[in-house]
This record gives structure tokens, C-alpha cells and sequence, in this order.
């Protein structure tokens, strides 16, 4: 297994706030998979970001989410 890190913006449609931040995960070597990447950081760091910025007031669903990876490599931290 390789640990990775992925530098991300993440944008909710009914928000102002941009989520600039990085992603860490490990994978099997090999090519990275940047929509199975994009599902993830989406259900394990965008969906609880937005749901903290909306104080829990209304349900976030993944399709309200755009992921944009910007760079990945390995990590070695």
C-alpha cells in the first residue's frame, strides 16, 4: 500500500465558501483513480465541511459538490 495526498477545492452550489485543502489516502501502487479520488474526498471531507459551515440545517448531497484535484503524489509525512 502507498499513501498519497491530494492537494483540493471543493465548491457546494448554495455556497459561498470554497474548501481549499488536502486529502490523505492510501491505495494499492498504481494509477490513481481521480473519480473514485473525487467520490472520496466528497463523501469523507467535502459532505462534513459543508455540513459544518450549514450548522446541520439541511441535508448535503454528494451531486451538490464539485471536486477539482489540483495535484497528487505519494506521501511519505
Amino acid at each position: 500500500m502507498t499513501t498519497y495526498i491530494a492537494k483540493f477545492i471543493a465548491k457546494h452550489v448554495l455556497s459561498t465558501t470554497k474548501q481549499h485543502s488536502i486529502f490523505i489516502w492510501r491505495q494499492e501502487s498504481g494509477e490513481i483513480d481521480t473519480q473514485l479520488l473525487e467520490n472520496k474526498i466528497k463523501r469523507e471531507a467535502a459532505m462534513p465541511f459543508y455540513r459544518l459551515e450549514n450548522d446541520n440545517s439541511r441535508e448535503v448531497e454528494a451531486e451538490e459538490i464539485s471536486v477539482t484535484i489540483l495535484k497528487t503524489m505519494p506521501f511519505s509525512g
